[in-house]
C-alpha cells in the first residue's frame, strides 16, 4: 500500500532524528531476510543499544540531504536498512556479525562514522574492532609483560645463586 504525503514526512523526520543522535550509522543490504532472522537481530542488536531502522532509499536518501555528512555518500542498492546507536563501534559491529551469520542476505554497504561517509571497506575495518573490554584487556597485558619478564629473570636468577643440597 502506498503511503500518504504525511507518513512520509514522518518517516524522515524520523529518519532525521536518528541521525542526529547517533554517534555512527551503518547502511545495511536487507535483501532477502526473513522476517525471522531480522526480528532476531534487532533483539541481538538492542542488547548492544543499537537500534534497527528499515526505510525506502528514496527517504532516506532526503533525510541524509539535510545532515552535514563529509565526503560522498556510498551507493545504496538493495534493500536498505539503517543500524545505529550511541557507540561508535558497536553498530557496525553488531552488523558484521549477521553479515556472516546470513551471508548474501545482511551486507554493510557503508555507514557514517564520526560525521563523514564511510565505503563498505572502511565501515567493514571498524566492525572489527574488538569492544572496549576487550581493548582494556589487551591494554593491561601489555603493561604487565615487561613487568612478567622481570620477575621471571629475578627467579632465575635467584636459582642459579642459592647452593645446590
Amino acid at each position: 500500500m502506498a503511503r500518504t504525503k504525511i507518513q512520509k514526512k514522518e518517516i524522515i523526520d524520523k529518519l532525521g532524528q536518528i541521525m542526529a543522535d547517533a554517534k555512527s550509522l551503518v547502511f545495511v543490504n536487507v535483501h532477502g531476510l526473513k522476517v525471522s532472522d531480522a526480528t532476531a537481530m534487532r533483539r541481538k542488536l538492542k542488547t548492544d543499544a543499537t537500534g534497527l531502522f528499515v526505510a525506502k532509499k528514496t527517504l532516506t536518501a532526503r533525510a541524509l540531504a539535510d545532515q552535514q555528512y563529509q565526503g560522498s555518500m556510498p551507493e545504496l542498492a538493495g534493500e536498505l536498512a539503517l543500524a545505529y546507536g550511541p557507540d561508535l563501534v558497536a553498530p557496525a559491529r553488531g552488523v558484521y556479525e549477521f553479515q556472516n551469520k546470513f551471508k548474501g542476505q545482511v551486507t554493510i554497504m557503508g555507514g557514517v562514522f564520526e560525521g563523514k561517509y564511510m565505503s563498505q571497506e572502511e565501515m567493514t575495518a571498524i566492525a572489527a574492532i574488538p569492544p572496549q573490554k576487550t581493548l582494556y584487556g589487551m591494554f593491561v597485558n601489555v603493561i604487565n609483560s615487561p613487568i612478567q619478564g622481570l620477575v621471571m629473570a629475578l627467579d632465575q636468577i635467584a636459582k642459579k645463586q642459592q647452593p645446590a643440597a
